[in-house]
């Protein structure tokens, strides 16, 4: 027997076992209940809110320096109490020093760590405000093409 003769006796003989495993079993009512009964659960969605981006005035910002600065004061002074005000005669050794901008590993040579980084973090930058106030408002208008 070829496999085209084994594929017309066999292939009837499957469905009808199919077809009466589903119906007469009672496997397909035990297939549609349990897709029922999940659908009366909610479903689990992840729902993400937008971040708004909070952007600091120049008060804030002044505010946040001014307040790092005293916390760096303050563990500098710690530092001086703990190791004891007269173990140097009085000396102040953190005095006129900044904080390390970037670290690295002292057995690697120095390399830049991104587009910034040669950058002081107390860098004001260059002042932007000027770009969209009445005058230059006219150009940028007439540069856009209105």
């Amino acid at each position: 027997m070829n496999k085209d003769d084994l594929r017309k006796v066999l292939k009837p003989l499957i469905k009808e076992c199919i077809k009466e495993v589903i119906f007469e079993e009672g496997t397909l009512s035990t297939i549609i209940s349990e897709v029922v009964t999940g659908l009366d659960k909610p479903m689990v969605v992840e729902a993400k809110k937008p971040r708004q981006q909070q952007f600091e005035t120049e008060d804030q910002a002044k505010a946040r320096l001014e307040k790092r600065r005293l916390m760096e004061s303050e563990r500098r002074k710690k530092l001086l109490d703990s190791i004891g005000g007269d173990a140097y005669n009085g000396v102040n050794l953190f005095e006129g020093t900044e904080p390390l901008q970037s670290a690295g590993s002292p057995s690697s040579a120095p390399s830049a760590q991104g587009p910034l980084s040669g950058v002081a973090s107390n860098d004001p930058g260059v002042d932007i405000s000027g770009l969209f106030n009445q005058k230059s408002s006219a150009i940028w208008d007439k540069l856009s093409g209105k």
